[in-house]
């Protein structure tokens, strides 16, 4: 008898995957031979392709009652962020079960939706069944850096693999947010991701004059750089509607009764805040951002450095690169150098289409009260490499969320954990999907 999809789980935490970046992980190799093993008991022909070793992807595909029709994607990454035991009620690998939750990094990015995926294809083989349409399965390694020993590496190399997708699915979206209608009803809405903000990450630099720590100096690359990121942390950015952005709006506040208006930036800050919890699906894709996270410079309490760098996380609305850059330079001045060093353009895929209408249909099967609403991705995933190949790319990895449970602050997060019943949830609307659509 197969596991249950809450001890496969677990046991995917128990593998330390960890992603330190810069192509220095543990590895993804274990994870990638357990799910391997699993595929080969459900009868799925596992590969495991590596571009060095240890940093393991498996691919599989699992053949559907009609092969007219193109193949699905279904993409889920085996890598993990790095975790404190130290800040953790429990340790972070051990992919404890209690309280009617699985612990461990990876729980909700993204072991779970490893986990549900195999439960259907176990399932499918237990009780002699299968998709209409052929799925390609890819487990990656490396999203939670650059996809260079992943998504983007098996794009580049083993292209043939992914010939004729028509769509695919992954990370993030189908999972349920609770909100308060005009009237002090709940909804449940279920954002299913259609679009992705670009990751053009910036390098700025700052070069002046070395000295003594005590003495003046008028050209010190420090200040110079200081300055520069306070003026780009600072600005605020314009609102640009995109069309998953713009269709969340419309469908969110009709369901919620709550009045939109998007005739300016104002009225979309006012809308936001009229919308409540179910903000935050939107609050971070009506702007570009320029966030800093990296600043470097100097060796010495006491000594001025020539040179002084800070890395900024940039996330860029289809259509406003050329445009962001251009204000970019001009807040940072003359002074200040800027590079792009990740240069991975926006994801957008159809709202309405018969891969979006089967999700919602999946998700109302198992909560009649769903309300699918279609959202952009603040963030990116391997959707970045996929998309480059003409697929449309959606996040749809669904999750039953309970009350007073803030998914947002799992992934990544301290303690991060997924319920069981949303487990369960998430494999049966997989398996609704994934055999039908």
């Amino acid at each position: 008898m197969a596991e249950a999809v809450e001890e496969l789980c677990a046991q995917l935490i128990r593998y330390d995957t960890t992603n330190l970046g810069n192509g220095d992980s543990m590895g993804e190799r274990d994870a990638a031979e357990y799910i391997a093993a699993n595929l080969s008991a459900a009868g799925v022909t596992p590969t495991l392709l590596e571009r060095s070793p240890r940093r393991s992807n498996v691919l599989a595909r699992v053949p559907g009652s009609d092969p007219a029709l193109p193949p699905l994607l279904v993409h889920a990454h085996l890598d993990v962020v790095p975790a404190d035991p130290a800040e953790w009620t429990v340790p972070p690998f051990a992919g404890e079960i209690r309280d009617g939750y699985v612990w461990g990094r990876g729980a909700v990015d993204m072991k779970d939706m490893c986990a549900t995926v195999l439960t259907v294809v176990h399932r499918w083989a237990a009780e002699g069944r299968g998709p209409r349409r052929d799925l390609v399965l890819a487990f990656v390694a490396d999203e939670e850096d650059k996809g260079e020993w992943g998504a983007h590496w098996l794009v580049a190399e083993h292209r043939r693999l992914f010939d004729g997708v028509g769509a695919a699915i992954g990370e993030s979206g189908g999972y349920t947010v609770r909100a308060a209608s005009a009237a002090g009803a709940q909804v449940r809405l279920y954002p299913v991701a259609t679009a992705e903000r670009g990751t053009s990450h910036l390098k700025l630099t700052a070069t002046g004059r070395a000295g003594h720590g005590s003495r003046r100096n008028d050209d010190n690359a420090v200040r110079k750089l200081v300055a520069a990121v306070q003026r780009l942390s600072e600005h605020r950015w314009p609102v640009v509607l995109t069309p998953a952005v713009r269709a969340f709006f419309e469908r969110a506040g009709a369901a919620l009764g709550i009045a939109v208006d998007l005739s300016s930036d104002g009225a979309v800050d006012d809308t936001l805040r009229r919308f409540g919890s179910a903000a935050k699906i939107a609050e971070n894709t009506v702007r570009n951002s320029t966030t800093p996270t990296v600043l470097d410079a100097g060796y010495k309490v006491n000594v001025i450095p020539g040179t002084a760098s800070a890395q900024i996380d940039t996330r860029v609305l289809p259509g406003t690169q050329d445009d962001l850059l251009a204000e970019v330079d001009r807040l940072i001045g003359p002074e200040v150098t800027r590079e792009l060093v990740t240069d991975q353009p926006p994801v957008q895929a159809p709202v309405d289409s018969p891969w979006f209408t089967a999700m919602a249909d999946a998700l109302a099967a198992e909560d009649p009260g769903a309300v699918v609403v279609p959202f952009c991705m603040g963030g990116g995933t391997d959707a970045k490499a996929f998309a480059g190949l003409g697929i449309d790319c959606y996040g749809f990895a669904p999750l039953w969320v309970p009350e007073d449970f803030d998914h947002r602050l799992m992934a990544h997060g301290v303690d991060e954990r997924v319920p069981v019943e949303g487990l369960r949830f998430g494999a049966n609307v997989l398996d609704r999907f994934l055999s039908t659509v």
